[in-house]
């Protein structure tokens, strides 16, 4: 991790201390604290410190916590919190650090969350592929129990909170909430219908509540701070610090905290020191592999990195994953490789989504076999178009903005590896077959 001066470092603070993982010197370095200050408070006013500092979900949607915790209904009813740890966008590798490194931050502001909204029973959904993750995160859970930090009258307060671990199958679909829920009860991960919201009626038909691990981590300072000293990190709209992960064709490939608003350029080649000797940035994904690219280009590159920005540049900041891009490399095998994934992933419960990543495999495979034309572009850009929008979950849309994005801007890159394809094919068809040797002693 680089030394980062403009920046005030929160979740990565002394991220790389031996032992920050135990109970022991998590609590040497404050921590628990937080949630000490919270519960000598009421839980409308923990909500209101999230609501001022204009926190907004670090998983991808970028909606604002607090507003997402106050939609949660009053009662005594049991309701339930549910940690996103799925991970499993292409290029997003910053919750598997964070519950590596400091699994007990996580599990703090687990704490808080679930008091500021009346919630009983938490669950921290991990991936599959995630093992030496959950094995830590166990071992801190146990520890919280063991400290009265987890179970009956949390402290002495009112609080009873449940934490339970649940390893997934490595399914990218149960990155999405309801397939999430699904899979959380035993169930096939697919995406539920909405209306009905999870806060409404979610896991077991109960309300709740859904976050990853880097915005409940973060919960914790906002406590500390106060939520109006937090949303002075950061600018408007896009308030506080955000993990960013940067990989791909960069000289130092990894995770870097930020403050939402510093210039892209900064991060990929300031941070991250920019694509190797002698080539140049071709194009990057500023929100993981599901969100429409930039180019290289100055404009692009000088753009704010904050979720405002993003979105009126046509693309999102997302899960935070930058991928980069390098001139080395053809746009036409970026967008196959984005396209299979994603087809290979699909849960096919909606024809959009399952018939639309098929078809898009399909057409990108023309190509590459020398069998497509010019028009083929306008079929890939159309299918996209009709995917976008009309599918259960945004899986089908996390295909189609990418390739279609490639297809507008590198139009002219596609159209040339078609025609340099086509003319590899013919060649190949046309080619004068060789010779066979005579045979000693045969007739000529």
């Amino acid at each position: 991790m680089s030394s980062q001066s403009q920046t005030q470092t929160l979740l990565f603070q002394n991220i790389d201390e031996p032992g920050l993982a135990t109970l022991e010197v998590y609590e040497r370095r404050g921590g628990y604290q937080a949630l000490r200050k919270a519960l000598k408070m009421t839980p409308q006013e923990v909500l209101d410190e999230l609501l001022a500092s204009g926190v907004r979900g670090r998983g991808g949607a970028g909606f604002a916590m607090g507003k997402k915790v106050s939609f949660m209904p009053k009662g005594t009813m049991d309701k339930y919190l549910c940690c996103n740890a799925d991970e499993s966008e292409p290029g997003t590798f910053m919750d598997r650090e964070l519950m590596q490194k400091n699994p007990h931050q996580l599990i703090e502001g687990m704490i808080i969350a679930s008091y500021a909204a009346g919630i009983n029973r938490a669950f921290i959904y991990i991936r599959g592929e995630y093992a030496l993750q959950a094995d830590i995160l166990d071992r801190a859970v146990a520890e919280a129990y063991e400290a009265g930090y987890l179970g009956e009258r949390i402290l002495g307060s009112d609080l009873d909170l449940s934490l339970v671990v649940h390893r997934g199958a490595g399914a990218y679909i149960c990155g999405e909430e309801t397939a999430l829920l699904d899979s959380l009860e035993g169930k096939r991960g697919n995406p539920r219908l909405k209306p009905p919201f999870p806060a409404n009626q979610g896991l077991y038909q109960g309300p709740t509540l859904i976050n990853n691990v880097e915005t409940l981590s973060t919960v914790p300072f906002i406590i500390q701070m106060g939520g109006e000293e937090y949303a002075k990190l950061g600018v408007e709209n896009s308030t506080g610090t955000k993990l960013v992960s940067v990989s791909g064709h960069v000289k130092r490939p990894g995770n870097y905290e930020i403050e939402l608003g510093m210039r892209s350029r900064d991060i990929i080649y300031g941070l991250a020191g920019g694509p190797p000797d002698g080539r140049k940035v071709k194009l990057w994904f500023p929100g993981g592999s599901s969100s429409p690219v930039l180019t290289g280009s100055d404009e692009d590159l000088d753009l704010p990195y904050d979720f405002d920005t993003m979105a009126k540049a046509g693309t999102m900041l997302g899960s935070g994953a930058i991928i980069v891009v390098d001139d080395s490399t053809s746009v036409v095998d970026v967008a196959y490789k984005t396209a299979y994934f994603y087809r290979h992933e699909s849960c096919g419960k909606c024809t959009p989504c399952r018939e639309g990543t098929n078809w898009t495999v399909k057409m990108l495979e023309r190509i590459k076999a020398g069998e497509a034309t010019p028009m083929d572009l306008d079929i890939i850009a159309s299918v996209c178009t009709n995917i976008i929008g009309h599918c259960l979950c945004v899986l089908g849309d996390a295909m189609a903005m990418p390739i279609g994005s490639m297809v507008q801007k590198f139009r002219a890159e596609f159209e040339e590896e078609i025609e340099r394809r086509r003319e590899e094919a013919w060649a190949a068809t046309v080619a004068p077959e060789p010779e066979l040797p005579l045979i000693q002693g045969a007739v000529a």
